[in-house]
């Protein structure tokens, strides 16, 4: 066994010499016996009487996986492939399905391993990047928010290596478009999606990203302004960023990003009536985020309108079923309806999806005091 330098790599791999009766050539590829090998012995040890082609092929995409830069890389690439021909397109789909199924860590080791394998080939890192987003997403709807701030950054790096790529991969610039407004950076976003327009040849993204262009506003100054106000805002400087984003409401009457901004600030400092204004007026200027039908919904409850904050609250649950805070908020909003036992059931929900939930753990250890939920 060969004391190769295998730092960052788990301990279920080893290297070895390649033994002579399978230091053959692999079509036109030739076996160097002097490279070490690495060799996934799983978890039964490292008994290699039962070596294979397939613990030596997994070991492999395990070091591209987790130390792409490593010295024998580009050997392992062309061994890989030399052995397994389809097995980029058949761990494509299969990483595919499993960020589908929710087995995430598996997906993004898959990710990549297939992004180490081959690295000017960009969908590995689409499909990371998209991965990384969907786990920030489920961090989020859980209330942990610094770990999804953490998570999102792995996104902004894969997409930054992504738009880094020469030809430019358009896929990449669509997708890109979407981080962005998430994180609220929207004149990045429209940069994306102007790209992507020069670039498609998917006639309904196309057609998609002319949409968001118009809809974001045309290029000007308000741009600067709209992040000056949303870092104001995220800083605790409520009231200079609510100031910046009515002007930017002013330079972009069309827009409701700025209502939105607005509506957050005037929320945090407890002004529901005047949040639930602006709220209301990005809703008529075509807003339909599920953010926004929260943060609205929180205004009413505080306001008493608790009809409607539930009706806010369910149709936000209708665009992402399993939202933490819209479930824990709906548990909130029937607590204060005096429906005790459906609050309960609310944050029963919420405990189910995640254990260490302490705000639902205390509602239902109130409202057993108060008699509901039993």
């Amino acid at each position: 066994m060969n004391e190769e330098d295998s730092r960052g790599l788990p301990g279920s791999i080893v290297f070895i010499k390649i033994p002579e009766s399978l230091s053959r050539p692999i079509g036109n590829f030739v076996v160097d016996p002097d490279v070490p090998i690495p060799v996934e012995m799983g978890a039964g040890g490292q008994d290699l009487s039962g070596l294979s082609w397939e613990m030596i092929v997994a070991g492999m995409l395990r070091v591209l996986a987790l130390e792409s830069e490593h010295e024998h890389a580009d050997y392992y690439r062309r061994f890989v492939l030399a052995v397994k021909k389809d097995i980029f397109q058949e761990l494509s789909e299969t990483g595919i399905i499993k960020a589908r199924n929710g087995d995430l860590d598996v997906a993004e080791e898959i990710f990549l391993a297939l992004a180490g394998l081959k690295p000017d080939a960009p969908e590995p890192l689409l499909n990371l990047a998209i991965l990384h987003e969907d786990r920030a997403d489920a961090l989020d709807r859980a209330g942990k928010e610094e770990l999804a701030e953490a998570v999102r950054e792995k996104a902004f790096r894969t997409y930054k290596r992504l738009l880094a790529m020469d030809p430019p991969f358009p896929d990449a610039y669509f997708n890109a478009g979407y981080f962005y407004m998430k994180i609220r950076n929207f004149d990045r976003a429209r940069d994306m999606f102007e790209f992507y327009v020069t670039l498609g040849q998917d006639e309904a993204k196309t057609e998609r990203a002319r949409e968001i262009v118009a809809r974001l506003g045309a290029r000007s100054d308000a741009d600067a302004l709209f992040k000056e106000a949303y870092d104001f805002i995220r800083m605790g400087r409520d009231e200079e960023g609510i100031a910046k984003a009515l002007k930017f409401t002013q330079m972009n009457p069309d827009v409701w990003n700025g209502w939105f901004l607005a509506g957050w600030g005037r929320r945090r400092l407890g002004r529901w009536a005047e949040a639930r204004e602006a709220f209301m007026t990005a809703l008529g200027l075509g807003a339909d985020e599920v953010d926004l039908l929260n943060e609205l919904a929180i205004c009413e409850m505080e306001l008493g309108l608790f009809t409607e904050s539930r009706e806010r609250l369910e149709r936000a649950l209708r665009k992402e079923p399993e939202n933490l805070k819209i479930i824990s908020n709906l548990g909130v909003v029937a607590r204060r309806q005096g429906r005790l036992d459906e609050a309960a059931a609310f944050f029963r929900i919420v405990l189910d999806m995640d254990a260490d939930d302490g705000l639902a753990r205390t509602q239902l250890a109130e409202l057993s005091e108060l008699g509901g939920g039993r």
